[in-house]
């Protein structure tokens, strides 16, 4: 069945969206590459007659972002520090003055098989930069879609511990999976 033309609403009952940070520095081997997952978003994907892409926005919780892995490290990464890293994500993030990141699509650029690239503007901490999201198409009406973001260039300083020597990366990598398949499109009546 194909995407049809109308309003598609979506969340964490259709995909999922996935933060990659990775560790850097002298003492890099002491850290964890994260796989960080935002667990309450919403999207709304706008498509034309002709079952082109017309508008999309996608909105993050930053305050519900958990930590689901942790690679490498001296030892493995346990439950309290899944929720130290948590906690001090939601502080340099600063979750309570700007709850949401914000993803607003400016231009589709399709090519042939599906997929493309999505040209728009994400909002981190108040902070507006354009992005551009590369999107495959995985399967019937299931998507995939990629991005880096830097931290610094959203006013964030990537964490460090241990006088700079373990730090964070600040490039994060974000990873997207969405299914649009048996999923109704509203007319767009009584928006």
């Amino acid at each position: 069945m194909a995407v049809l033309a109308g309003r598609h609403q979506f969340g964490p009952d259709r995909g999922r969206i996935i933060l990659r940070t990775f560790r850097d520095g002298l003492a890099a081997q002491a850290g964890h590459d994260l796989t960080i997952e935002a667990t309450r978003w919403s999207g709304a994907l706008g498509v034309n007659d002709d079952l082109s892409p017309a508008d999309l926005d996608v909105r993050i919780d930053m305050g519900a972002l958990v930590v689901r892995d942790g690679a490498g490290g001296v030892k493995p990464l346990s439950d309290r520090d899944r929720r130290e890293i948590a906690v001090t994500a939601r502080k340099v993030l600063a979750s309570d003055r700007h709850p949401e990141a914000v993803f607003a699509a400016a231009s589709f650029e399709p090519v042939a098989g599906g997929g493309g690239e999505i040209s728009g503007t994400l909002t981190i901490r108040g902070q507006a930069r354009p992005l551009k999201v590369h999107v495959t198409q995985t399967g019937d009406d299931r998507y995939h879609a990629e991005a880096q973001v830097s931290q610094s260039d959203y006013g964030i300083k990537p964490y460090s511990a241990f006088l700079g020597a373990l730090r964070v990366r600040d490039a994060v990598d974000i990873a997207v999976d969405l299914d649009l398949s048996d999923q109704a499109a509203d007319s767009g009546a009584g928006s």
